[in-house]
């Protein structure tokens, strides 16, 4: 099975990563590959996102990541298309400290994962650039950037680029960049527009072609905790996760 994990990081907030990770998943499910989603921010949105209640939760990723408990002991299967989930809670804030002490700490999410036999493993990564996200940068195959098409959309990208530079060099020299996903794009404004001819300059061809628009439908679902698969199939948001899991197999399959 080729396994394909991808990291999906920006340390902005607000920047659509939870959004892109759940729905990307849906998607690549409902296409028939298996997918695995592990939250690894604290806040425990993808868990949320996918229907899963944080507060029930015995044991989640933090457990997982200190050998308290097995993977298997903690994955949820979250819909009937093969979408399994590695959930996360409030714990987890606590294993940016510990992992300090920790033998070989940037390497305990791949220790997780490199058993694991899913097509794809989609992780959502907190808002910095700590220790959690150095951990999935150091499990992954590739990074997915999501980036909003709005004022400061560049700002903290060159320091993710040095970021992920410097894990080439020391931890995971063949991690690739798949792309930069525009998301919450409001093609009414020239602002968008001006964001994303920047980032096409800046990025080239590692720009994907879809655009995630700003839509309500999107933003209400993870209050049902649905993805938009689920919600609302129709909707602008939804045609363009669908889109964009597409361009996506094209990229990694041809």
């Amino acid at each position: 099975m080729v396994k394909h994990v991808i990291a999906i990081l920006n340390q902005k907030g607000g920047v659509g990563k939870t959004t892109t990770t759940i729905n990307l998943a849906a998607y690549l499910a409902k296409t028939g590959h298996s997918v695995l989603v592990v939250d690894i921010d604290p806040q425990g949105n993808s868990t949320s996102g996918l229907g899963i209640d944080k507060q029930t939760l015995d044991l989640t990723l933090y457990d997982v990541l200190f050998s308290r408990a097995e993977p298997t002991q903690v994955i949820k299967e979250v819909t009937s298309h093969s979408l399994f989930l590695m959930p996360a809670n409030a714990d987890l804030a606590a294993a940016e400290v510990e992992l300090v002490g920790v033998h070989q700490r940037e390497l305990q999410l791949n220790r997780v994962l490199s058993g694991l036999e899913y097509e794809f493993i989609l992780i959502d990564c907190p808002p910095s650039l700590g220790l959690l996200s150095i951990n999935a940068l150091v499990a992954a195959t590739d990074v997915l950037i999501p980036v909003q098409t709005e004022y400061y959309a560049m700002e903290g990208l060159s320091q993710l680029l040095n970021t992920i530079q410097q894990v080439r060099q020391g931890l995971n020299p063949t991690l690739n960049i798949l792309g930069v996903v525009m998301t919450m794009h409001d093609s009414r404004t020239s602002l968008s527009d001006q964001v994303k001819k920047e980032l096409e300059q800046y990025f080239g061809d590692k720009v994907f072609k879809t655009l995630v628009p700003r839509n309500v439908r999107l933003a209400e679902a993870p209050s049902f905790g649905r993805t938009i698969a689920e919600h609302d199939k129709w909707s602008k948001g939804a045609r363009a996760y669908k889109a964009l899991a597409k361009e996506l197999e094209k990229r990694l399959y041809g």
